[in-house]
């Protein structure tokens, strides 16, 4: 996909299960491919990028297509620091039990 053009005219066809209902979108016409891409990435639900497709200079790509295209170097677009966290690896933080805590608080209670 190295030869993929961001500039491009651009067509994103949300997955069935987008469509319908108020607020959804059915079709959508970008200028630049690369604005298709970030709304792909960025505005869907991520369980909707499968089913969803891109058309480009007559060529489709499907959702793992156009992660990829998302990730690439050559994407020309900044990304989002929302869709940077949702990717990141979770923080596991440990709490102390509620057990743990009530046997603390108990002992220092007179």
């Amino acid at each position: 996909m190295s030869d993929f053009d961001y500039t491009a005219l651009a067509e994103l066809y949300p997955a069935r299960s987008w469509k319908g209902g108020a607020g959804r979108v059915t079709y959508k016409r970008f200028e630049v491919a690369a604005e298709a891409v970030r709304f792909a990435i960025e505005e869907l639900p991520p369980q909707y990028l499968l089913g969803t497709y891109l058309e480009v200079e007559e060529k489709r790509f499907d959702g793992r297509q156009i992660r990829q295209l998302y990730e690439s170097e050559n994407y020309p677009l900044p990304r989002s620091q929302r869709d940077a966290a949702r990717d990141a690896p979770p923080v596991m933080t440990t709490a102390p039990s509620a057990k743990a805590t009530a046997k603390r608080t108990s002992r220092a209670l007179p």
